[in-house]
């Protein structure tokens, strides 16, 4: 009797939520919001379209804090002028790579910095997005091109060949390059002139090359580190030199590499069931046993750096000003050598990514891209615009927990950078093996990333081979032509020859 009740009632609740759900979809469909948005002519509705965006944003919110740590480690506007001046501590050109508590507390401030910027610069490219171009798609800082310029451009902590003002510089003219483009409707057809296989290999040898960064100590789970005689190797240390980040400890005993090795494996079957958000959660694991202090694992060690990002977590909710990466442009480097080197609404997509590289630029953060993820609410039913201005409320609600995104330790963060490289494998697919023209420079491109730690040697090498292999046989065509053109004109002298023998005889006769 008891079960039938519930039953009556579950159904009863089920029939009035339908009820409910039908009158908002209709009132929504029919308002100035619906039509704006075409809801009704492409056979979408507001709860559809509100499924689609958060499932959109569980997939790519990761992205709020991985990019801001990547970004971090180019250690932004940080530089020398901020190391601690102490007797245990160096203030040389050292400082910025071994402990130093001011550099440090700088470097946390940069992140939040950072965390800020990503969450708003996505905010307004997935409200343009939406609202203008109408298409369910979320933008946000791309992977990829937040690692060039973290580790190729401005470099660890800045030991590149450009400081991270003049890399903002290079974004911002960037994306007024893209944006001119884009007006003209050139932006698709310059892209389709990089070769094919290099263009898909360039995507799986980032792939490579940023889980590579979050298997490293720094930025990740600190499993690969460096070797004397082997250039890299197994790590996952107890302790490392802050020197020359070699073992100093039992290999394969950190506590934070099995953590994190945990979230990686919460990642993968997660992924593995198709179930939304699987990444944060992974992240979300790692991160929650990390604020734990007195363990093995803690976030918050008892040191003054701990004890200051500490006092900044328990405030949970604030909303952080951006300061040191807001208009950090200068172009009085910008002219060094270092610097060479069709759906409805694609016209607006394309001019909406360009400008909002612009904006993402004076934020301080590194080109916009559109998300893959976005495929995940448009398997939700999300058909509009409206799903993309929901990922750009959330991203919004997202700035008011700045302390909590700034408090993700890096074992949480390298777990997600390695599941990204593996979904950026999927294109090797679509490579054609079997055609060693093609084979050849889309290896060297994913075999360099990572191996010269350079995005722009893997796409210099496999374009230049490209081109090398394709001269060949122009080359090797040109002289068989000229071998057949001789031959042609050889025959007809022959020809002519003989005729002119032939006449001669007769005339004799």
């Amino acid at each position: 009797m008891g079960g039938e009740l519930c039953a009556t009632m579950g159904t009863g609740l089920g029939n009035s939520w339908k009820k409910m759900e039908k009158g908002l979809n209709e009132a929504v469909s029919k308002s100035k919001v619906g039509k704006y948005f075409k809801l009704e002519a492409r056979k979408s509705c507001f709860t559809r379209e509100l499924r689609a965006g958060t499932a959109t944003f569980l997939t790519m919110a990761y992205i709020i804090t991985v990019n801001a740590t990547i970004l971090a480690d180019s250690g932004g506007p940080c530089s020398i002028s901020d190391c601690t001046v102490s007797a245990n501590q160096t203030t040389g050109p050292d400082c910025t790579v071994q402990p130093n508590e001011g550099y440090e507390n700088c470097l946390s401030k940069v992140k939040s910095d950072l965390i800020v910027a990503t969450a708003l610069s996505s905010m307004i490219g997935s409200f343009a997005m939406g609202f203008f171009a109408n298409l369910p798609l979320a933008l946000a800082p791309g992977m990829g091109p937040n690692a060039y310029l973290a580790y190729n451009l401005v470099g660890f902590h800045g030991s590149g060949p450009i400081s991270y003002q003049t890399a903002m510089a290079v974004v911002l003219v960037e994306g007024c390059a893209f944006l001119l483009i884009a007006a003209f409707g050139l932006r698709a057809k310059l892209a389709r002139l990089i070769p094919k296989p290099v263009r898909l290999a360039c995507a799986a040898g980032i792939g490579l090359f940023i889980a590579f960064v979050g298997l490293q100590a720094h930025q990740g789970v600190g499993l690969v580190g460096p070797d004397s005689a082997t250039l890299v190797t197994i790590s996952a240390c107890t302790s490392i030199d802050p020197v020359t980040g070699e073992c100093t400890g039992g290999k394969m005993r950190s506590p934070t590499f099995w953590l994190g090795s945990v979230g990686f494996l919460i990642m993968s079957l997660g992924l593995m069931k198709e179930i939304k958000g699987s990444m944060i959660y992974g992240i979300l694991f790692v991160t929650l046993i990390s604020w734990i202090r007195g363990t093995a694992v803690t976030f918050f060690p008892n040191t003054p750096l701990g004890d200051s990002n500490y006092n900044y977590f328990k405030k949970v909710m604030d909303f952080h000003k951006i300061k040191s990466t807001l208009g950090a442009i200068s172009f009085t480097h910008f002219n060094r050598s270092e610097m060479k080197g069709v759906i409805e609404g694609e016209y607006s997509a394309y001019m909406i990514d360009a400008g909002t590289t612009v904006v993402g630029a004076a934020f301080g953060v590194s080109p916009i891209a559109t998300y893959i993820e976005s495929s995940a609410g448009i398997r939700e039913g999300g058909r509009t615009g409206l799903t993309a201005v929901i990922v750009g409320v959330y991203f919004f609600l997202s700035l008011f927990f700045v302390p909590l995104l700034s408090s993700v330790p890096p074992w949480a963060i390298g777990p997600s950078l390695v599941m990204v490289g593996v979904m950026m494998m999927k294109v090797v697919k679509d490579i054609d093996w079997n055609n060693i023209r093609e084979a050849v420079p889309a290896f060297v491109t994913m075999l360099l990333m990572p191996l010269t730690y350079s995005i722009s040697n893997g796409i210099i090498g496999g374009i230049g081979l490209y081109i090398a292999l394709g001269l060949y046989d122009y080359i090797v065509g040109w002289f068989c032509w000229l071998i057949k053109m001789r031959r042609v004109v050889s025959k007809e002298h022959n020809q002519v020859s003989a005729t002119a023998g032939t006449a001669e005889m007769v005339e004799m006769i």
